[in-house]
This record gives structure tokens, sequence and C-alpha cells, in this order.
């Protein structure tokens, strides 16, 4: 479909929606961006990666993530050069996208009065994100880089946002309040700076849509890891594959430590595709360490059969 006509489509369904859905993508129209998730999903038609899969997420390697997501051909999923308020404190969950621009009256003043007079918003828009937010959520927004007057979050909104997700956030933008976000435990923002401005002149214009952040497409319901070293955003329907193999990576790399360092394998043949044999004993000390998890030999085949790290 030539671009213009898509981008006509959206605008059009967005009239037809009701009030509560107002400055989101139709449902049909994010279910079919996202159609290679086939679990379950939000009312909205978000995908929902489970909670199981999200506290598994936030023990793999980010390094052992992307290196999956890029074998697949999704080469644009990471985002570095952040400023954290605590550089050991992962973010790991489900993606609510949120697009902010740079205001302008008109178009503030209507989507204002539609929010607060149809549909019971209080506050600024920047507000209006939050509370949509569930447990196990990571609030990421695109701020385009603002920085002075580009402060999406400070101290009041970091607690109400922890409260309803456990979780920190991504912002495209920067974030005030940094002695008080400190006291949040738990709490981390990965955002471009900081700064003591608060919000003014940016108008919230898609709630749960496709945003950009830097060099990646975020879709809602994506999985979001955060780490020291960047974001990687994992599409919903890659989330079990890139988890389960960043997963096996780990148990890989200790059984091969181990079996080199004693001599009965070489690293060629611990870094090559494995033998019936090899396969045979790392299963067997899989068991002789139920820390790692388990895994059966079909599961095992099949990671093996795609490797290619």
């Amino acid at each position: 479909m030539n671009s213009k006509y898509a981008v006509l489509s959206i605008i059009l369904g967005l009239a037809t929606i009701g009030p509560s859905l107002a400055q989101t993508i139709p449902k049909d129209e994010l279910v079919f961006l996202t159609s290679e998730w086939k679990g379950e999903r939000f009312a909205d038609g978000r995908p929902k990666v489970s909670d199981n899969l999200i506290e598994r997420a936030k023990h793999i390697g980010l390094d052992d993530a992307w290196t999956v997501l890029k074998n697949e051909g999704y080469t644009n999923q990471f985002e570095g050069n952040w400023k954290l308020i605590h550089n050991d404190v992962p973010v790991t969950g489900r993606a609510v996208t949120a697009m902010f621009m740079p205001s302008r009256p008109d178009v503030e003043k209507t989507i204002k009065e539609r929010g607060i007079t149809k549909q019971g918003r209080k506050g600024n828009t920047n507000t209006w994100p939050i509370e949509t937010l569930t447990k196990g959520d990571v609030y990421v927004a695109d701020g385009f880089g603002k920085i002075g007057g580009g402060t999406l979050v400070g101290a009041t909104l970091g607690n109400a946002i922890f409260s309803k997700t456990g979780n920190g956030v991504i912002f495209n933008g920067a974030a005030r309040d940094l002695q008080e976000l400190e006291t949040i435990k738990g709490f981390n923002a990965f955002v471009r700076d900081f700064h003591p401005s608060f919000l003014e002149e940016m108008v919230l214009m898609g709630l749960n849509t496709p945003i950009r952040i830097g060099n990646v497409m975020v879709l809602p319901g994506d999985l979001v890891i955060a780490q020291r070293e960047g974001v990687l955003f994992v599409p919903a329907h890659m989330a079990e594959q890139v988890v389960s193999t960043a997963e096996f990576v780990v148990r890989k790399d200790q059984f091969g430590f181990e079996t080199v360092k004693s001599g009965k394998y070489t690293t060629g043949q611990i870094d090559s595709q494995w033998t019936d044999e090899i396969k045979t004993d790392f299963l067997k000390w899989l068991g002789q360490h139920p820390e790692l998890g388990t895994m059966t030999r079909p599961e095992l085949d099949k990671v093996m059969s795609k490797r290619t790290w």
C-alpha cells in the first residue's frame, strides 16, 4: 500500500473509534502490525507477553539476546547512549508506548478539550499514558530528545509509574528530581539527560502507537530489556525464542568452561555443532544443576539447529 494512503487509513480509523481509545490506533490495526504474535492480548490489542517470560528475561544477557535477534534479521532493535538513575537496576517488561510532539496551540487545545470534557481525564497530557499502565509494563516514550522543558518524569510521576508497574521508564527525553527518584527502590529511568526544568511545550500525539526510539521502531507489547549497556526492544512474537536461546547460551558457556578446563572437550568441540555424545553429557550435566533450569533433548536439538552464535 502507498505510504500516503496507509497513513490516511490510520487517521480515518482514529476518527471512527470511541473516545476511550482516542489518540491510539484502532485495535485491528495494532493486531495487524503485530500479526506474528499468536498469544494473549490486552483489550486494546496489545500483545501480552507472559509474566513468567518477563521474569526469565530479567536473568539473561542483553548481548546474547541481541545476537539472537540479529541472526533472525532483526538488526535495528538496540538503542544506546542513555543516562540512568542506577547502573545496577535493569528494567524489563512489556512496552506501553507514547509519542510526544512539540506543542501547537490549536492542536493541544482540542486534544485537551476532548480528553478532559469527553473522557474525564485530568492534568496535562503527559500524565494520560500513566493511567493505562499495569503491572509488568514499561512506559516507553518518544519525547523527540528534548532536554530543557522535556522532563517527562519527576518525583511525583516516578512514584505513580512505579506503583502501577513495579518498573522503570525509557524516555527519549529528560527527567528531573534525580535525588528524589533515586529513593524509589527498584525504579530506574533510561533518559537522554537530567534537567531541573518542568515539562513545557510538549503534547501527547500517540498512545500505544508505533514510535521511534533512536534507531528502533518500538511497537506496543514489545519485550523491553534495559540494562547498563542500553535498551533492547524484542518483538513480542520473538520473546520466547530470544529468552530461551539466551538462557541456553548461559548454560552452554558454563558447561563449556567446566568441560574444557577438565580436558574432556576442546574449545573447538564446544564452539561448533555438538555431537550426540556432547549433547548427552550436557543434558546429564544440566540435571546436576537444577538452578539453571531444565531442557529436553528435542528442545536442545531445536536450539542447536539454528546455532549461528
